[in-house]
C-alpha cells in the first residue's frame, strides 16, 4: 500500500511538471549544469536593439554560470527561423532563445505561413529588461506636439507618411496609433528601421517610431522632433516628452519585455539556475548603467512571473494584430 501511494505521488508530480512544460530533474542535474558553452539564439539581426541588449547581458550571465554564453544570430522568416530552431532543440539547457514580447506573440498571428504556439511551444526562463519607443516627426512639419500632428494629419489625409521596418513592433505601434486617431497616413515599409531613419533625415519620411537609443540623439540635434513616448510613465532619458496616455491616447501605450526562453521539456532545475543567474546579473551596477544608456530598464523576476507576463501580453497584442490587419 505504501509503495502504491509513493508511486501515485510520483506520477502526480510528473503530470504537474509536464503540464507546465518542464521536466522533473534532481538537484544533481542543476549542480552539474552547465559543463559546456551555452548557445543563445537571437532571431534578430546583429546590431538590432535585441542584439545590443543580449550582448550587454551575456558576459554577466556567463560569469555567474561559469560557462560562456555564445550569441547565435539567426534572423529571417519574421524571427521564425531562429525561434523554431530552439523549439526543436534538445531540452538540455544548451540551446536557448532570446526574444521579446510582442514579437514572439504576434508572428504566428500576423503570418499564415508560421504555425507555432508562443505560449505552449517554449518555456519562459528569465526576464531581462523592458523598453518603450518614442514617436518622432519631421521638424519641417507645422506641429510641435502630438495633438498638433494629429490635427495636421487629419487636415491632409493621405499626404503624410510613416516609415518603419516591416513586421517590427514600431510598425505595429504605428498601426495602433492610426487606428486610435482615425488618421490616414501612408505606410512606407523598409527591410529595417535604420533605412527609414535615413530617409527621414533626407526629408522623405514624416513619422517614425523607434528606440530611445536611436532617436534621442537625433531629437537633441534637431534632426527629428520627439512628440510622445509609448511607456506608461515619462522616460528619464527624455523627461520633457509626454507619454501617449498624457496626450490622450492610453491605448497606444506599449512596452517590450525581453527575456530568455527554452524548449519544452527543459528541466525545472536548469530553468531555476538560469533564472537565478540572470536575476543576480541584473544587480550589477555596471550592467544596470549599460542598460540605462541604451534605454532599457532591468526587469528581474521568477519563471512563473515571466509566464504570467507572456500570457498577459498575448491577451493584449493578439487582438491588436487582428484589429489592425497587421501582417508580417
Amino acid at each position: 500500500m505504501r509503495a502504491a501511494m509513493i508511486t501515485k505521488r510520483i506520477l502526480l508530480t510528473l503530470a504537474v511538471a509536464a503540464s507546465a512544460g518542464l521536466a522533473v530533474a534532481g538537484p544533481g542535474l542543476a549542480q552539474s549544469y552547465p559543463d559546456r558553452p551555452i548557445k543563445l539564439v537571437l532571431p534578430f539581426t546583429a546590431g538590432s536593439p535585441n542584439d545590443v541588449l543580449a550582448r550587454l547581458v551575456t558576459p554577466h550571465l556567463s560569469a555567474r554560470l561559469g560557462q560562456t554564453v555564445v550569441i547565435d544570430n539567426r534572423p529571417g522568416g519574421g524571427t521564425s527561423i531562429g525561434t523554431k530552431a530552439v523549439m526543436g532543440a534538445e531540452p538540455d539547457g544548451y540551446t536557448l532563445l532570446f526574444s521579446n514580447t510582442p514579437t514572439l506573440l504576434i508572428v504566428p498571428v500576423a503570418s499564415k505561413a508560421i504555425n507555432y504556439d508562443p505560449i505552449k511551444d517554449v518555456v519562459p526562463v528569465a526576464t531581462i529588461a523592458s523598453s518603450s519607443n518614442v514617436m518622432v516627426i519631421a521638424p519641417s512639419l507645422p506641429a510641435r506636439t502630438l495633438q498638433e500632428f494629429i490635427a495636421h494629419a487629419k487636415a491632409n489625409p493621405g499626404k503624410l507618411n510613416f516609415g518603419f521596418g516591416q513586421g517590427t513592433q514600431p510598425h505595429l505601434v504605428g498601426e495602433m496609433f492610426k487606428l486610435a486617431t482615425g488618421t490616414n497616413i501612408a505606410n512606407v515599409p523598409y527591410r529595417g528601421g535604420a533605412h527609414a531613419i535615413t530617409d527621414m533625415l533626407g526629408g522623405r519620411i514624416h513619422m517614425n517610431i523607434g528606440t530611445m537609443s536611436t532617436l534621442k540623439p537625433l531629437h537633441e540635434q534637431g534632426k527629428v522632433r520627439a512628440v510622445a513616448v509609448t511607456s506608461t510613465s515619462r522616460s528619464p532619458l527624455l523627461p520633457e516628452i509626454p507619454t501617449m496616455a498624457e496626450s490622450g491616447l492610453p491605448q497606444v501605450t506599449s512596452v517590450s519585455y525581453y527575456g530568455i526562453f527554452g524548449p519544452v521539456g527543459l528541466p525545472a532545475a536548469i530553468v531555476s539556475k538560469i533564472n537565478s543567474a540572470m536575476n543576480e546579473s541584473l544587480k550589477s551596477p555596471e550592467l544596470r548603467a549599460g542598460l540605462e544608456k541604451f534605454g532599457f530598464a532591468p526587469h528581474p523576476g521568477s519563471p512563473k512571473d515571466f509566464a504570467a507576463l507572456v500570457a498577459s501580453e498575448s491577451k493584449k497584442w493578439v487582438p491588436v494584430v487582428k484589429a489592425t490587419g497587421f501582417q508580417m
